[in-house]
């Protein structure tokens, strides 16, 4: 048209046109970059807003998404030929501050997934494609702060942090938690312990006959897994007892329970028993406990029991605290003779039973399972079923036995805490590691994590670490180097190697299996120090993402918080480009000549994350 002169009335068609379709440009950007509209939900969408103000297009970042997928994650080319490195990432919209993208239920209902509700599978990960994902920073809530230290946030956290007080209202006779003003307050207690988890812990030390009322046994009982932890509370209160528990709950109607759990500085995994296996290895804890946690046990010829089993070790617990174990009304008791007879097919005894709680007791050898009658149900696994094989794997309606080796000597041969955590596990053999080995990978993590706090020293106090992640744990040396200090490690190990995890356990530490291709089962700002060591080196081989891996674990730190990552020289050099846009702060560079007889050419990179906030948010200091 713009070629041709044939009249003014063409001329002012043409007019009218530019002038309406300009009109509304300005109507889809001025209320696009304002609306709270169902549209910013959808995944793939890009952020209106750049840190501190409002993004409205540009050269600049225009194509940020496009450039991001078509970059390489191949880190040895040289400057100029791994595509244009972003100088910033768009914010997303500021109601994705909790987004976790793989337990997100608008990707579940925009995806249009056809989930069994009654099989909790609406619960269980659900990660989006690549199509889908937010290629954005997810921004810090409105007043954010700084969090409260340990041992203080035991206690006490910001409400502004986690502005949810749903549960302190709920549960207001229950003393989960109160809302004091700018702060929120947990009392300690919980459905069944109203008078703090202190005193039902002491309860459950006595019914067993522990001395002192200690429920750690003389370091005997170190790992425990607690099924629908609530606030946390209860875990919260076994650290004192030199215990670690896995709290586990899902992102379900009791809003934010494992966010609050991570907040305070306690050992928390967001998680469902639904249809796919726990990520952790068999004979994983000593104990299990579900206090009122409102789970099924008795459905699908009680596969979540068997579940619990697989994960018990030897002679291990659970303590089950509900009505069922003491209510007199007809369908308690009718559960509780189901549920019975259930664990005394699975061979579980009764250890103890008193007022609201009973504790059954697992075999310490395959004796009970081998005296069974022929038929009888549950059945016994395969042979050539894995018990630890957990990722993505489905749940079986059997019972795990103990291999020949373990069943001949009667439990887990493993020491008591504190010396467990260096003792070589009996497990090594698994994976054909020798205790020298063994030895020899705790002394090198030893030292390299007195290097690590040589290069923090200048940034952070005493207090300044709490919750840390090891992002490819291995044997756990690095969880088990940082005893001395004030922190708990989540140990991740990967899901396509070997399942070095139950060394981990066998040491008394904790952890999880997880796919770094993907996002991890936490909310934003839950660590305060990642530890990736050879991380980005192995997702590399896998052809994912390392600008995705960058963003996750911008998503999973705490403002302040430290990234240190331990990797070939080319990774660095890759990393480092994109700090400015991340908002990360190069602190320390060192090379690894301390290690010359073990991957001598790594270099390390001690990266801190700044505190930024949106042009909606409040910046507040403690």
């Amino acid at each position: 048209m713009r070629g041709r002169s044939d009249g003014g009335q063409k001329k002012r068609m043409i007019t009218s046109v530019c002038v309406v379709g300009g009109f509304l440009v300005f109507l889809y950007v001025y209320f696009g970059s304002h609306s709270q509209g169902e549209s910013a939900l959808e995944y793939g969408s890009r952020s209106l807003r750049k840190l501190g103000s409002s993004y409205l297009g540009g050269d600049e970042d225009a194509d940020l998404g496009g450039k991001q997928e078509e970059s390489t994650t191949k880190f040895g080319l040289e400057d100029g030929e791994d595509g244009i490195i972003p100088k910033s990432f768009p914010v997303c919209d500021d109601r994705h501050s909790e987004l976790i993208p793989c337990l997100d239920r608008n990707l579940i209902y925009q995806m249009r997934l056809k989930l069994d509700l009654a099989l909790m599978e609406h619960y269980e990960r659900h990660c989006p494609p690549a199509e889908r994902r937010f290629n954005c920073l997810i921004p810090p809530p409105s007043g954010y702060k700084i969090p409260i230290k340990w041992p203080s946030s035991r206690d006490t956290v910001w409400k502004a942090n986690i502005p949810h007080t749903h549960l302190a209202h709920e549960k207001s006779d229950q003393n989960w938690m109160v809302v004091k003003g700018e702060k929120i307050v947990f009392p300690g207690g919980g459905t069944h312990f109203h008078y703090g988890a202190d005193k039902y812990i002491a309860s459950l030390a006595d019914m067993l006959n522990f001395s002192n009322s200690n429920l750690n046994n003389g370091g005997k009982l170190r790992t425990v897994l607690d099924v629908g932890c609530g606030v946390a509370s209860f875990g919260a209160y076994l650290l004192s007892s030199d215990i670690i528990a896995m709290s586990l709950a899902p992102n379900d109607v009791h809003q934010n329970q494992i966010q609050f759990a991570l907040e305070r500085g306690i050992p928390a995994y967001l998680g469902v028993l639904g249809t796919k296996r726990l990520p952790y290895p068999s004979r994983s804890f000593e104990l299990a406990h579900c206090s009122r946690c409102r789970i099924d046990w008795l459905q699908r010829d009680g596969i979540l029991l068997l579940e619990l089993d697989r994960v018990l070790r030897p002679g291990g617990y659970f303590a089950y605290s509900s009505p069922e174990a003491y209510a007199q009304d007809e369908e308690d008791l009718r559960i509780w003779r189901e549920m019975s007879a259930l664990v005394e097919r699975m061979c579980w005894k009764i250890a103890a039973k008193k007022n609201q709680t009973v504790i059954w007791v697992k075999p310490l050898s395959n004796d009970c399972y081998l005296e069974r009658e022929p038929g009888t149900q549950p059945p016994l696994c395969r042979a050539d079923d894995d018990p630890d094989a957990v990722w993505g794997v489905s749940m079986e309606p059997c019972i795990t036995t103990y291999s020949d080796h373990d069943h001949r000597t009667g439990g887990s041969g493993l020491a008591p805490w504190p010396r467990r955590l260096t003792a070589p596990p009996p497990r090594l053999a698994d994976f054909g590691y020798s205790n020298d080995m063994f030895e020899k990978d705790t002394e090198l993590w030893r030292r390299r994590v007195e290097s690590y706090w040589n290069l923090l020293s200048p940034k952070i106090a005493s207090d300044s670490l709490r919750n840390i992640m090891d992002m490819k744990a291995n044997m756990g040396s690095f969880g088990a180097a940082l005893k001395e200090k004030d922190v708990w490690v989540m140990n991740v190990v990967p899901e396509d190697g070997p399942n070095t995890l139950k060394l981990v356990y066998d040491r008394g530490l904790i952890g999880t299996v997880h796919s770094w291709c993907e996002a991890f089962s936490t909310y934003p700002r839950t660590y305060d120090l990642l530890h990736a060591w050879t991380v980005f080196s192995e997702i590399e081989k896998k052809g994912c993402s390392a600008e995705d891996l960058l963003l996750e674990m911008d998503r999973l730190l705490r403002p302040t918080g430290f990234i240190i990552i331990r990797d070939r020289k080319p990774v660095i050099e890759f990393v480092k480009k994109y700090l400015q846009a991340l908002h990360w702060e190069a602190v320390a560079t060192a090379d690894d000549s301390s290690d010359s007889d073990q991957d001598g050419d790594d270099l390390v990179l001690v990266i801190q994350k700044k505190l930024w906030l949106t042009t909606d948010s409040v910046r507040e200091s403690e």
